[in-house]
């Protein structure tokens, strides 16, 4: 579905990416774990076309998209970590903005109105936000954004989801239903996604497959019980962070 090709990107004296090769198959949650700053929303940027690489290729369905390919681009929607709402817009405003710029992802034909603020009612009920059309977004809390920013992405069902930290910021009951929304999205939308996280919890409660970026490149890929076997002291790390979080959720 989607084939990264030895991915390099360097900014000024930096190199972030360094021959980054990675295969993610249709259908599956792949979670892309890592210290900060190694590149993983470098990577995302990367896929989703607002940044191009210094060398390397990006593949989707067999086709380069490294180049331009903007129907192909069109087809993917991505949650950045703040959320990336337009202050000045309503959350109805915001979730319409793609379908009222670019009409049909899939014909490039305008909507009418009335199918687009159906279609906007719709999503915002899928992630709790019905009713919630005439809001700005200086009035909601921080998890609330995430389900507009999700819902923004619905409206226009991309069948590639990209998620920039989905949780950070959010306390751990907020953290968990927007985890649940992700999941929701994914079976909506029959989707493949990839998340870039901090959060141990919400990635193996999301992933169908672990990724370790590290040094510019992906070190080591594999399922999640796979995974924390690896012999690695990044793993080793979060493995002990991820037994941390749940000795603490444990009723005393």
């Amino acid at each position: 579905m989607i084939s990264i090709r030895n991915l390099w990107k360097r900014y000024g004296n930096t190199q972030v990416l360094q021959g980054l090769n990675l295969e993610v198959a249709q259908g599956e949650i792949l979670v892309i774990l890592g210290r900060s700053g190694v590149g993983k929303s470098v990577l995302l940027r990367h896929i989703m076309g607002i940044e191009k690489p210094d060398r390397g290729e990006i593949f989707i369905n067999d086709i380069e998209v490294t180049s331009d390919h903007p129907h192909l681009i069109k087809n993917m929607g991505m949650l950045f970590q703040g959320s990336a709402l337009f202050d000045s817009m309503t959350i109805g405003e915001n979730a319409a903005f793609y379908l009222q710029q670019h009409g049909d992802p899939r014909t490039g034909k305008p909507i009418p109105s009335s199918c687009i603020r159906e279609k906007v009612s719709q999503a915002l009920t899928m992630v709790g936000l019905a009713g919630k059309e005439e809001e700005m977004p200086a009035n909601l809390s921080g998890g609330m954004r995430k389900r507009a920013a999700l819902a923004r992405l619905i409206v226009y069902r991309p069948s590639i989801l990209l998620y920039d930290e989905p949780t950070t910021g959010l306390d751990p009951i907020t953290a968990k239903q927007i985890n649940e929304l992700i999941l929701t999205t994914q079976k909506e939308l029959r989707g493949t996604s990839i998340i870039v996280t901090h959060d141990m919890l919400s990635a193996f409660y999301l992933a169908d497959r672990l990724a370790l970026h590290q040094d510019g490149k992906i070190a080591h890929l594999a399922d999640p019980k796979t995974f924390l076997k690896i012999d690695d002291p990044t793993i080793q790390m979060l493995k002990e962070s991820l037994k941390l979080y749940t000795e603490n959720d444990r009723p005393h």
